[in-house]
């Protein structure tokens, strides 16, 4: 059997996985390599908790390099480009050929593209975000709380949502002397437009229920004097800025034959091809249609979440393992994906649905609980685990649903 080399770009949730499940399922002929420019990897979903206090960044965050399995290849570099025809990448330091490519460089963001010189803001959109955000939130003496979504797509539809109510209970718990008035922009027509009209308002009146304001339709233009300024000419003054800020592909996606004219790369949603051969994507660094619109001119586009990159990220490995061994696979990329939507208290709704779904998809938010919670706090540990570690842990994923919370029962 010849021995083939797939490159991993991103060692995010997508390519993490993928490399993981590769590295299980192919016999160690089998060359895998993961190229990352950090050499640390911190868990998302738990900026936010980091941003109320729940968290430090140490507690969320551990060496790359831990959470793979032997016989990986970890690169510690940056991209610089992608080279199709010699099916070769090239970093800073090398350059290295494949055979097979897996893209999940995911999307960065492009704080430079903010609407404002000298713009003071905070976001819960990295993890030292967060942690400086937990300090102004400390600190913050009352007045009007902007929380901005600058601009679509980005990265996981609820944490907007999540971020506002998260941060309207911590005065209610911690500092219920200060006067917050929480008010959330968007331009979007309704939370979460791609879960559909019913789930947008659910979520809606939760946030209403915690005494934000929910401003949807909202275009920001400009930004200056602690005043945002609206595409429609609305103007509105705030004493705290809290943005989602503009998302976009890396530059090294951007500048090659991949991408769209919208920076993104577009793929077959089944099987996550891209239109070179033996290369794919998956993740955020890829821009999928599915049924339904969000304006009459406007398809609606599958969500950027991790959810859905580690899902992709087992169709792509399985299908890879089947062909490089000769076998045949009918695995495919089916759309369904979930949300745990943290609301405060530890309470959190659970929205999950087939976003493939016709004539657009069905997505439903279960009851408020705390073992969504509790769901959350045990997939935060379970995935920050040295790898090999994970087996001990699964036991307790499974009794708490371990597929539902997105863990990979094959590990």
């Amino acid at each position: 059997m010849n021995s083939k080399k797939i490159l991993i770009l991103g060692a995010g949730t997508g390519g993490l996985v993928a490399a993981n499940e590769l590295r299980r399922q192919l016999p160690g002929n089998h060359k895998i390599a993961i190229i990352e420019r950090n050499q640390s990897h911190s868990l998302a979903p738990s900026f936010l908790w980091v941003m109320t206090g729940e968290r430090k960044i140490n507690q969320i965050t551990c060496p790359t390099s831990k959470l793979l399995r032997g016989g990986i290849e970890l690169v510690i570099d940056q991209i610089q480009e992608i080279d199709l025809s010699q099916k070769a990448v090239k970093t800073a330091k090398t350059k290295i050929t494949y055979d097979y490519l897996i893209i999940a460089a995911g999307a960065e963001l492009a704080f430079e593209l903010l609407p404002g010189a000298d713009l003071e803001f905070q976001t819960f959109y990295t993890a030292e975000g967060s942690a400086r955000l937990h300090e102004k939130l400390r600190e913050f003496r009352g007045g009007k709380i902007a929380i901005v979504v600058m601009s679509t797509p980005y990265k996981c539809p609820g944490a907007p949502h999540e971020g506002a109510m998260l941060i309207a209970d911590y005065f209610r718990r911690k500092r219920p002397e200060i006067k917050a008035d929480i008010q959330l922009f968007t331009p979007e027509p309704q939370p979460m437009p791609v879960a559909g009209f019913e789930l947008g308002a659910m979520i809606k009146n939760m946030l209403e229920s915690k005494g934000i304001v929910y401003q949807p339709q909202h275009k920001v233009s400009g930004i200056s004097e602690k005043k945002l300024k609206f595409e429609d000419g609305h103007e509105f003054g705030y004493d705290l800025l809290v943005i989602i800020p503009p998302h976009r592909s890396p530059q090294f996606v951007r500048e090659s034959d991949l991408a769209n004219e919208s920076g993104w790369i577009p793929i077959d949603k089944n099987i996550l091809s891209t239109k070179f051969e033996n290369v794919f994507a998956i993740g955020d660094v890829t821009t999928i249609s599915i049924p339904g619109r969000w304006k009459p001119d406007v398809p609606l586009m599958l969500p950027k979440a991790g959810v859905f990159a580690h899902s992709q990220a087992l169709t792509v490995s399985k299908r890879l393992t089947n062909e490089i061994l000769g076998r045949k696979s009918n695995a495919q990329f089916c759309g369904d994906g979930f949300c745990m939507l943290e609301a405060g208290e530890d309470l959190a709704g659970f929205a999950y649905g087939n976003f493939f779904a016709e004539p657009s998809p069905d997505v439903r938010l279960k009851k408020m609980g705390r073992s969504w919670h509790l769901g959350k706090v045990l997939f935060e540990k379970w995935w920050l685990s040295p790898y090999g570690m994970r087996r001990s842990l699964l036991r307790s994923a499974i009794i708490y649903g371990g597929k539902t919370l997105g863990v990979p029962l094959e590990l």
